[in-house]
């Protein structure tokens, strides 16, 4: 069992996890996320960088402006991943598991 750890990282930033709430609604441009997180401009690309550089959201020019989308997949791996660390942390409360100590 191993948790993608550059996922958990990057998401972990308030202003980033923000972004993907919003992401999760629609496609939107970076004028957009600046607004509704009232964030500066080179802030938003930045994060929208290192959101795009882990694979959680893709881009898509059109025009002048480029719309980011969230990449579910990346969510959906990410939670499964967790739901087994869980499944495992039940079967092991429920059995009472113990290392015994030296």
């Amino acid at each position: 069992m191993s948790v993608e750890t550059d996922v958990l990282k990057v998401l972990s930033d308030p202003l980033r996890a923000r972004i993907v709430t919003l992401l999760a609604g629609e496609a939107l441009c970076t004028c957009h996320l600046v607004e509704e997180t009232g964030a500066k401009q080179t802030n938003i690309s930045n994060h929208l960088r290192v959101l795009k550089e882990a694979g959680v959201v893709d881009s898509e020019p059109c025009g002048r402006f480029t719309y980011y989308r969230l990449r579910p997949q990346a969510l959906e791996s990410l939670a499964a991943q967790l739901g087994e660390i869980a499944d495992a942390a039940r079967a092991a409360r429920a059995a009472d598991r113990k290392r015994p100590c030296p």
